[in-house]
């Protein structure tokens, strides 16, 4: 990854879902199947002092949807791309800073990518990962159709 890839994808997500920057969205880390987010716990506690639950699961879509989005571009495919279904579970409450981890097989990434190509879309299940320890897990299905430029 590059930091300007990184950057540019945050900038996309800023633009294109500006509630993202009040949840202090950071991209830390990406690469060609993974991605890191870090937001501060300040903006999205709730009433006990830990992590608001609508927060919790706001950073993990827009996590792995950032992520999936970063998959499509590297292909040099131009796609809509939506949550097609998605859920989450709570394991443990979230009592700092937040980061957000998804990554996707490399194997999975270049099906999905291919297929996209080839069929005009496709469809990628993801998990990501919420809080230290896995405190809450987000599972995913993410729906891309490719479009004209």
């Amino acid at each position: 990854m590059t930091s300007a890839d990184a950057a540019a994808l945050q900038h996309e997500i800023y633009a294109g879902i500006p509630l993202s920057q009040s949840l202090g969205f950071q991209i830390t880390e990406l690469d060609g199947s993974e991605i890191t987010v870090a937001a501060p716990l300040g903006p999205n506690v709730n009433v006990h002092s830990t992590g608001f639950a609508g927060s919790l699961y706001a950073l993990g879509i827009l996590t792995g949807w950032g992520l999936v989005r970063h998959l499509i571009r590297r292909r040099g495919l131009t796609a809509e791309l939506v949550v097609a279904e998605a859920g989450i579970r709570y394991r443990a409450p979230v009592r700092g800073d937040i980061t957000c981890r998804c990554t996707v097989p490399q194997g999975q990434a270049e099906a999905f990518t291919a297929q996209l190509e080839s069929e005009g879309r496709a469809r990628l299940a993801i998990e990501v990962s919420v809080g230290r320890a896995g405190a809450a897990h987000l599972t995913a299905t993410m729906a891309a159709q490719v479009t004209a430029d």
